[in-house]
């Protein structure tokens, strides 16, 4: 039986919809004893605002607890033991889904895509909208050393299915 991230993930979601928190993120790396299932949570923003409310540490400790014990119990990781680590996105959180790059508009993102867009892979700028599974990019809020060079366009469109990986970056 092979890993089934989906399985874990709604386990991961029942769960934490008991404590009013989000599962951002599972992720499973590792082969032999070396193997780690990672759970990443965040509360929901209260109100309008796009901040989150934060994740605590007794957050953590309480969904890895009931976690665990449901995949244990359901015998959900095949092929013997791995370490489970429950934690927070932080500031340069991963945007993996839809709801992310919705619910982070108008902030910094720096992405690599699949393929490349006017031959190159990288991006950093302020993420201005995302509808139909397009990403709109305005590169010009990028730091000074990622902004395009002149003459290049200074907002690019992107097809989330091109995105490889995409992070928040902190504005302090």
């Amino acid at each position: 039986m092979a890993f089934d991230v989906d399985r874990v993930r709604k386990i991961a979601e029942r769960v934490a919809a008991t404590h009013g928190i989000e599962v951002a993120d599972v992720e499973f790396r590792g082969s032999g004893k070396g193997r780690t299932l990672r759970i990443v949570i965040d509360k929901p923003a209260a109100g309008a605002s796009s901040e989150a409310t934060g994740v605590t540490h007794q957050d953590c400790a309480n969904l890895s607890r009931e976690v665990s014990t449901i995949l244990d119990v359901e015998d959900a990781i095949p092929g013997g033991s791995y370490v489970l680590e429950v934690s927070s996105p932080g500031l340069d959180r991963r945007l993996v889904r839809p709801a992310d790059f919705e619910r982070f508009r108008g902030s910094r993102v720096k992405l690599t895509t699949r393929e490349p867009i006017n031959g190159n892979r990288h991006f950093e700028g302020r993420l201005q909208d995302f509808q139909q599974g397009r990403i709109s990019l305005d590169l010009s809020a990028a730091r000074k050393k990622n902004r395009p060079q002149a003459g290049a366009p200074q907002e690019i469109e992107i097809e989330l299915g091109n995105v490889e990986k995409a992070n928040l970056v902190p504005e302090i």
